[in-house]
C-alpha cells in the first residue's frame, strides 16, 4: 500500500508552487450553496496573485513522514501508519497518505502571510499534490494534468473538512490568471466551467489597478462559512446572495472590458451586499480600509471569508496609487499589518 520516497529523493530534491488569490463572489464554490441553486448559474470570480506558496520534498527515516510550515508549530515526525487527519497538518498527511508514500520531509513556505484568507492552506495543497504527483512520476507512474491536480485537492481537503469545503481556492491555484468559474456540481463530468476573462497583456493592465493589504489580524475561515450556510440553507440570507452572483457576472465583464470605474463601482455594490449578509467578515480596521478605498472613488473587498485577514481593492490607477498612500497610513502602527507588493499571477500550479 505504502512505498518509501527515502532512495528516490536522495539524488535530488522535488518542489512545487502554486500562487494564492483574492475573490469576489466566494463561498458560492461551496457544494451545498451551489448544488441547490444550479438554477441561477452560481459563480466565483478570482485573481491569481504573485503570492507563491512552495513545497519542497527531502528524504527521511522509512516508515514516517514529517511537515512543517513557516508560521506554524513543529509538530515533529509521525508514523505512516497513524498519520493525524484531524491534526493542523491533517489535510497534508491525508494527502501523503492518499499518494501512498513514506520516508519524506515535506516543508512549507508561503510569500503570503500566514491565515491571511488568500486560500493559503488550499495553495499549499495544490503544491503539495503538484509534488507528490511528480514524486510518483519517479516512481513510474503516470503525471497528473492539471483536472486531476483539482479534482484531487478539492476532494481532499473537502473529506477533511466533513464536506464544508469550496472549490475556488484550489482552482485559482492549479489554473492561475484571472477566471469566472461557474460552479455546476450536478454535472458529474465538468463540476466547473472555467472562463478565463483576460490574457497575458490584460492581466499585466489588470495588475496596476489592483492593490492588495494583509490587516495584520489572522483568520479562521471555517467557522466563519459554517454561519453563512446556516444562513443560506435556512433561507434568511438567500436573495442577498443571489443578488451578490449577478453582481459579480457585470463585473467579469468590467474588467474584460477595462472599464475600472465600472468594476470598481461593481465591487462596492458587492460589498454593500456583503455587509448584510455576511456581517461578520468586517472586523473594524477592514472596515476602515474599505471605506477609504469607497471614498478614493475605488472598489474594496475582503478576501476569503474576511474576519481578518487581507483586503483588495479595485479602482483607476491615479486612484490606487492615492489609495496605497492611504492604506500605508493606516497600516503602519498595525504590527505585521501592510501592503502585500504583488500582481496578477498568469500561471498556476507548476
Amino acid at each position: 500500500m505504502f512505498s518509501s520516497a527515502r532512495e528516490l529523493l536522495s539524488h535530488r530534491r522535488v518542489e512545487a508552487s502554486a500562487p494564492c488569490r483574492v475573490d469576489s463572489g466566494g463561498t458560492w464554490d461551496i457544494r451545498s450553496m451551489a448544488l441547490p441553486m444550479e438554477g441561477i448559474q452560481p459563480v466565483t470570480l478570482n485573481i491569481a496573485l504573485s503570492l507563491m506558496t512552495r513545497v519542497v520534498l527531502s528524504p527521511f527515516e522509512d516508515g514516517m513522514v514529517s511537515v512543517s510550515s513557516e508560521g506554524f508549530p513543529e509538530t515533529g515526525p509521525h508514523d505512516i501508519k497513524t498519520l493525524p487527519f484531524d491534526s493542523s497538518f491533517g489535510l497534508f498527511y491525508a494527502t501523503i497518505s492518499y499518494f501512498g508514500f513514506h520516508g519524506l520531509d515535506v516543508r512549507i513556505a508561503s510569500d503570503s502571510p500566514s491565515k491571511a484568507a488568500l486560500g493559503g492552506s488550499s495553495t499549499a495543497l495544490v503544491a503539495l499534490v503538484k509534488a507528490l504527483s511528480k514524486l510518483a512520476v519517479l516512481a513510474g507512474r503516470a503525471p497528473l494534468p492539471r483536472r486531476n491536480i483539482l479534482h484531487v485537492a478539492y476532494q481532499l481537503e473537502d473529506a477533511v473538512s466533513s464536506g464544508k469545503c469550496g472549490i475556488q481556492d484550489q482552482a485559482a491555484a492549479v489554473f492561475g490568471g484571472v477566471n469566472l468559474w461557474r460552479w455546476q456540481f450536478g454535472n458529474r463530468r465538468v463540476p466547473y466551467e472555467r472562463t478565463p476573462l483576460l490574457d497575458r497583456k490584460g492581466q499585466r493592465e489588470l495588475s496596476r489597478h489592483l492593490l492588495v493589504a494583509f490587516s495584520g489580524k489572522s483568520h479562521v475561515s471555517a467557522r466563519i462559512n459554517q454561519e453563512w450556510l446556516r444562513s443560506f440553507l435556512s433561507g434568511r440570507t438567500r436573495a442577498g446572495w443571489i443578488e451578490a452572483n449577478r453582481i459579480v457576472r457585470r463585473l467579469a465583464q468590467a474588467l474584460i472590458d477595462s472599464k475600472w470605474d465600472r468594476a470598481a463601482e461593481l465591487l462596492r455594490e458587492e460589498m454593500a451586499v456583503r455587509r448584510d449578509i455576511t456581517p461578520d467578515a468586517l472586523i473594524p480596521v477592514t472596515h476602515k480600509l474599505i471605506q477609504q478605498a469607497e471614498e478614493e472613488g475605488c472598489g474594496a473587498r475582503f478576501a476569503g471569508a474576511g474576519a481578518g485577514g487581507s483586503v483588495w481593492a479595485l479602482g483607476k490607477k491615479r486612484r490606487i496609487e492615492e489609495l496605497k498612500t492611504t492604506w500605508q497610513s493606516t497600516l503602519s502602527p498595525i504590527r505585521g499589518a501592510g501592503i502585500l507588493d504583488c500582481w496578477v499571477e498568469p500561471k498556476g500550479v507548476r
